[in-house]
């Protein structure tokens, strides 16, 4: 059949939080360009849609990622505009925390040189990172950052960040060179810190999740691994019926690995619909260390068994700060002197319109409401919640049973990053359609990406609508 343009819709209810006009910023070529971030001397890069506060002089720490006026990452408060001593230790020996996200090798631990015994860390996270602007094309802006040589891991780290125009996508490069005189195993530990404080600081959000994919075929028995912390902490919250795991902010400290297959993990701060979104590509055949691809880190009172002692956490916000840590992980390369190890993730942003779970995730953006399509007399109702990564219409797409496009329907909408995409509608659909694809449809009007795809339901008998 031809792709065939069928305008007649009727709307029966669409919430739109919003004008159906892109609201918030207007997206703009990248750009990076020096600033100051709560006092400190960083390079900002933004496009209207995001914008990173890179910090080289501390680690080579991005120190915040924000969406619109959402800034995602946690920032100390008591070292704002503070650089460390020259040796990147804190006064005491200490880890000179100033939060954001920063690289680490992996494993952690304190029993043989195999593992990495920070924080702190006086080169890889204390340290200056050398800062280089990189020619990028048309519609991006890029910028390496590399770090000194470290002698106690053997390795040195450079990351290449890229923005986008038009999207929330960052794009992170990073690569692990081995500049010791004997062969080196570490996997790359992209280390985020995430603001878990209610608006104002005023206690732990309760409404913070983490979602991520659970895999069916798990080394681990319960689908995750207890890695600090108690066993039974209610923040860790598997759910096999949908096949996800829940991490709700309790101010509980803990910590958990997960061997997850689908390549993302989103966070919601529940009070705003805000989503913090990291993706990667998943490798089966490779050793990941400590068994997983996906960690998450909950600061929080209790007591964990590190640095081989006992710690019983502080009960106070100053010396244990509201951080909620989302991290991700590559495979263990080995290495012999010399040898460089690349790996890429991407960090995205949207939003959902409040405390919702994220059941999916594409390029185009997050599910928070799955797909429904339910025939109604002479029509289809269309229902769901999603955020989008990019500004763009929605455009569904009807197939018949063999999966041949019937019709293309351009909904009367436009979303943006900055507003859920959230749909009550009823459209006219041709009468042997069985399935209905949204797509979400870029301002050049190229196709983004997938959001969702349902097959068409009719109502129960006896149920008239």
């Amino acid at each position: 059949m031809n792709d065939v343009r069928f305008p007649s819709w009727v709307c029966l209810f669409t919430v739109l939080a919003g004008s159906s006009l892109w609201l918030g910023a207007r997206e703009t070529q990248p750009v990076a360009g020096s600033s100051s971030y709560k006092g400190w001397k960083c390079l900002c890069l933004s496009n209207g849609l995001v914008e990173l506060q890179v910090l080289p002089d501390i680690g080579g720490r991005i120190i915040q990622f924000k969406l619109g006026g959402k800034e995602f990452l946690w920032v100390n408060p008591q070292l704002a505009s503070k650089l460390p001593p020259t040796n990147g230790l804190s006064a005491d020996g200490g880890w000179f925390n100033v939060g954001g996200d920063k690289l680490w090798p992996a494993p952690q631990g304190w029993d043989n040189d195999q593992q990495w015994p920070g924080p702190p860390d006086a080169v890889l996270d204390g340290q200056p990172y050398t800062l280089e602007k990189l020619r990028a094309k048309r519609g991006e802006a890029a910028i390496r950052l590399t770090s000194g040589k470290d002698p106690r891991s053997g390795i040195q780290f450079s990351r290449v960040v890229r923005l986008f125009e038009g999207s929330t996508r960052v794009s992170i490069e990073a690569t692990m060179k081995n500049i010791d005189t004997k062969p080196r195993r570490w996997g790359i530990w992209a280390h985020t810190q995430l603001d878990g404080g209610r608006t104002g600081g005023s206690g732990p959000n309760l409404l913070m999740n983490a979602w991520c994919p659970l895999n069916p075929q798990s080394k681990f028995p319960t689908g995750y691994d207890v890695i600090f912390g108690e066993k039974n902490n209610p923040s860790f919250q598997p759910d096999t019926a949908r096949g996800l795991m829940r991490v709700q902010y309790q101010y509980k400290v803990g910590k958990i690995g997960l061997d997850s297959r689908a390549g993302w993990v989103a966070t919601v701060d529940g009070e705003s619909g805000a989503v913090f979104v990291q993706r990667f590509l998943f490798e089966p055949k490779k050793a990941y260390p400590d068994g997983s691809s996906v960690e998450f880190w909950l600061n929080g009172v209790g007591q964990i068994h590190a640095y081989n002692k006992d710690l019983v956490m502080a009960t106070n916000a100053v010396e244990n700060p509201y951080v909620f840590e989302s991290e991700v992980l590559s495979p263990l390369a080995q290495l012999k002197p010399g040898q460089s190890y690349a790996w890429r993730y991407d960090w995205y942003a949207a939003n959902i319109g409040g405390d919702f779970p994220v059941m999916d995730c594409s390029d185009a953006g997050v599910v928070a409401g799955p797909l429904s399509a339910e025939w109604s007399p002479g029509q289809v109702r269309v229902q769901g919640r999603w955020g989008v990564f990019t500004p763009g219409k929605v455009r569904a797409e009807f197939a018949d049973a063999p999966g041949r496009r019937l019709q293309t329907l351009d909904l009367p909408l436009t979303r943006s990053p900055f507003k859920p995409l959230v749909l009550d509608l009823a459209v006219v659909a041709p009468t042997n359609a069985v399935s209905v694809k949204l797509v979400l449809v870029g301002a050049n009007g190229k196709a983004v990406g997938e959001l969702a795809k349902a097959e068409l339901r009719h109502p129960p008998a006896g149920n008239h609508q």
